[in-house]
């Protein structure tokens, strides 16, 4: 088989690929690897901040750290596992560093986000909001799965952890949310769901 007949069965860009070519001093392949994955990256941390300002930041710190350590990824490894182990640090190392300044300052209260006029009112929270209750983990596998689309195999192997322990970490996510979603709105969550 030749490497060119796989390459036009597939309408996705090739992301290993495109890491090689980034390992290898080729722009273009760094800008389109940053064009493609920035919008995940920024969804992974923002659902799990709540804040913009510390999304764009830790995006901007996962593309500077990516960049840094580009010569450690292996080729013909799967990349977003790759990626999402360097996001995972990231927010660890950001969450340490809030601790650390919240021990040493006195905060003001914080204005709460204003919500944008072109942006729809709606009853339903947001992602962030409904996985806001749930331990960190769980927040972080269901972010992976539902909003990055990564696969459980590569949630695993970003979170070094194994594929069983992820399904896990899902389905106490969702008994957990199921039981948040009938505890707050009784009729919505039972009216939702089909016998």
């Amino acid at each position: 088989m030749h490497p060119e007949a796989g390459a036009s069965d597939s309408p996705a860009p090739d992301l290993e690929q495109l890491m090689i070519r980034y390992q290898n001093g080729n722009a273009a392949a760094a800008k389109a690897l940053v064009d493609l994955l920035s919008v995940q990256l920024y969804f992974f941390f923002s659902s799990q901040m709540g804040s913009r300002a510390e999304a764009d930041d830790m995006t901007q710190e996962t593309w500077l750290r990516i960049h840094r350590v580009r010569h450690t990824y292996r080729p013909g490894e799967p990349l977003l596992p790759w990626v999402y182990a360097i996001a995972r640090r990231v927010r660890v190392d950001n969450f340490r560093r809030r601790q650390r300044i919240a021990r040493r300052e006195v905060t003001t209260d914080v204005l709460p986000e204003v919500r944008s006029a072109d942006s729809p009112a709606s009853d339903l929270p947001s992602f962030a909001e409904l996985v806001a209750p749930l331990p960190e983990s769980q927040r972080e596998v269901l972010t992976m799965l539902k909003v990055n689309g990564l696969s459980i195999e590569e949630v695993a192997c970003a979170t070094a952890s194994t594929v069983g322990a992820v399904k896990q970490k899902v389905h106490r996510a969702y008994d957990r949310l199921r039981a948040l979603l009938e505890h707050t709105s009784p009729g919505m969550a039972r009216g939702g769901a089909q016998r």
